[in-house]
């Protein structure tokens, strides 16, 4: 399932992967480059910045997106069509520390040597200056696009984090049916974060959901119930009686065990 986040996790729009899009494939240049596009729509024009890993980023895309006004950040895959040659993976022999920089117009690609080659591109921040930068202690020091990356990317898991915290799916279902509880999860998710940005008292993800709950199933009460079905009734029907809602609130009592 691919996604389009903001800061807080709100997710803007989805798109479930159910197999190669031959129509799709045929009017972008990758598949990738069709998903972006596709979830995009929805914010053109407005001047947002956009986070992506290096599934997703290609110069061409950032391209795209820049003309509809959607500034970009993302890791990058060396091999990429478009990236400058030497900047190849085969050619790159950097020392710990070492940043190489390349422009184009407003796109920066980054290659900074960590424990691994980190690559970076961007059109958000300005051209860093190539070099060996460590500390005193011989640690590479982070640059500031590396650490910006940081801090705004993983909007997408965050949602996910919270849509997993209380799920009702389960390993054993079938993937239709857990579809179905996730789309269920991510709507819960996104009228609580709603709600968080309204102001007022703040409530915790775990209180909202519970409160959710008794509000539905205290108006599933009050709903009226189907007419008994004419015939003598069983003998057990006074019996059962009491756990109709319409005559007795039977609601599950509260255990210390786990069962």
């Amino acid at each position: 399932m691919f996604k389009l986040c903001n800061s807080t996790g709100y997710t803007y729009d989805m798109n479930v992967y159910l197999g190669k899009d031959r129509q799709r494939a045929v009017q972008h240049p990758t598949a990738t480059h069709a998903t972006v596009t596709n979830l995009t729509r929805g914010v053109e024009g407005l001047g947002h910045k956009l986070y992506m890993d290096n599934f997703f980023s290609s110069p061409d895309l950032f391209d795209d997106l820049t003309q509809k006004k959607i500034s970009c950040c993302g890791t990058l895959r060396l091999h990429r069509k478009g990236m400058p040659k030497d900047l190849k993976p085969k050619t790159l022999r950097l020392k710990h520390g070492d940043i190489q920089v390349r422009t184009r117009g407003d796109l920066t690609a980054v290659v900074w040597k960590d424990k691994r080659d980190v690559c970076l591109l961007t059109n958000i921040h300005d051209p860093l200056r190539e070099g060996n930068y460590r500390d005193e202690h011989g640690n590479a020091i982070k640059p500031e696009i590396v650490a910006d990356y940081n801090r705004h990317m993983g909007h997408v898991d965050n949602a996910e984090r919270m849509a997993n915290s209380y799920t009702a799916s389960r390993r054993t279902w079938k993937w239709t049916k857990k579809l179905f509880f996730h789309l269920l999860d991510l709507a819960i998710v996104n009228s609580y974060i709603l709600l968080s940005s309204c102001g007022g008292k703040k409530i915790s993800h775990r209180d909202f959901q519970l409160t959710l709950i008794r509000e539905m199933l205290a108006r599933s009460g009050r709903e009226p119930r189907p007419s008994m079905s004419v015939g003598r009734p069983a003998s057990a029907s006074n019996n059962t009686r009491r756990l109709d809602t319409r005559h007795n609130k039977h609601w599950p009592g509260r255990s210390n065990t786990k069962r």
